[in-house]
């Protein structure tokens, strides 16, 4: 392991927490990430159930995260008049312990910045396995050679791209999607929620202080145009009933903001020779509840088999697709989209009814909890 490059694209969570286990474990890594710094601030991420727990143990951060966390707090749903129609408890999005990702990022970073190399403002543009490395070629940087290359930069992956082909390959849109605004005049507003079938808006609530969701055709828009996303989001809203105007009127005096779809990744293989895929690149379903927490978990399993085959990436990506496979069908293959903005009234009624149940709300409890556990964590060091 202490002769053992690894490259790793993407610098969000899963790729820095790779890199804190590979670096422990002996391995040279560096950490490439196109966005120039980074991002701060961003959604709410949380963390379910004793196995995501336990890596955070083995990490030493449960303490330092439980400082930034932003504690799940209950959202109202309410109709036009503003009137409530059901509650959305906190332990339902906030799981055992949620963090602004933003946090989760920067903590993260500080635990490995100094002992692995970050290339912040930079991109794979290509790959080549030769059998005995993979040679890189980068936007900015000089090539170089490494024995491993490992794509943890998130549902539009350019390793995926690059290794397994084009993204609608592998990448399954749902028709809906999904934005996060931070404000540059906040709304000092508690947590609400309002649907009109196919529209979601949300303010104070755990994702952004306003959150969108809503029902489109394909949407042509240029990721890396934050103001451009703002107008189609704001355009999607016009006419939007309760108090749409006024959030919409403070989204478009500026702040933060990111749009995307809500889709879900299906692959039939993690890894193709010494290239491996690792979270949202491989297993994401937007907005699905357990992304982070798979991300975490695979970062975990792939450095430790990785530690259990001495470095023999034949054996240990082998060993770590046949362990993260099963448990990666936690993200599953729903859509969030129309659970979180339903597309006719009587739907909408039906989602609020659930959360109207307590029968109904301990039953999904106590089922997420159980497929948030439901793997068997090694104890790699120990067994080293």
């Amino acid at each position: 392991m202490r002769n053992l490059k690894v490259l790793v694209s993407g610098a969000s969570v899963a790729g820095p927490a790779l890199a804190f286990w590979l670096r422990r474990f002996g391995c040279t890594v560096t950490v490439v990430e196109k966005a120039s710094a980074l991002r701060r601030g961003g959604q709410a991420v949380d963390f379910k159930g004793r196995t995501h727990l336990t890596v955070l143990d083995r990490m030493g951060l449960t303490g330092e995260i439980r400082q930034y966390q932003t504690g799940g707090h209950d959202q109202t749903i309410v109709d036009g008049q503003g009137r409530a129609l059901a509650v959305i408890p906190g332990e339902w999005t906030g799981g055992d312990i949620e963090i602004r990702r933003g946090d989760l990022a920067r903590i993260l970073y500080e635990r490995t910045a100094n002992d692995c190399e970050y290339l912040f403002g930079d991109s794979v543009r290509s790959l080549t396995d030769t059998g005995s490395g993979v040679d890189v070629t980068f936007d900015q940087a000089a090539p170089r050679t490494f024995d491993l290359v490992v794509g943890a930069d998130g549902i539009h992956s350019m390793v995926r791209k690059l290794v397994f082909g084009p993204e609608p390959e592998f990448v399954h849109q749902s028709g809906y999607y999904y934005a996060l605004a931070e404000l540059r005049e906040p709304l000092d507003w508690p947590a609400r929620m309002y649907n009109e079938p196919g529209r979601l808006v949300s303010t104070g609530g755990p994702k952004a202080p306003v959150f969108f969701v809503f029902k489109s055709s394909p949407l042509r828009y240029d990721r890396y145009d934050p103001e451009q996303q703002r107008r189609l989001v704001i355009d999607a809203y016009r006419g939007a009933g309760w108090r749409t105007g006024e959030v919409l009127a403070a989204v478009a005096k500026g702040g933060d903001f990111y749009l995307d779809s809500i889709s879900r990744v299906a692959i039939d293989r993690y890894a193709s020779g010494r290239v491996v895929l690792l979270g949202d690149s491989a297993y994401g379903n937007t907005l699905g509840g357990f992304g982070t927490g798979l991300a975490m978990v695979g970062a975990y399993v792939l450095a430790g088999e990785l530690l259990a085959a001495d470095g023999d990436h034949r054996v240990a990506l082998r060993r770590y697709e046949e362990k993260m496979r099963p448990y990666a069908k936690i993200a599953g293959k729903s859509s969030a989209g129309p659970f979180l903005a339903p597309p006719t009234r009587l739907r909408m009624r039906m989602r609020n009814r659930m959360f109207n149940s307590p029968f109904l709300l301990r039953l999904l409890l106590r089922m997420t909890d159980k497929m948030a556990t439901d793997i068997t964590l090694e104890d790699y060091e120990r067994a080293s």
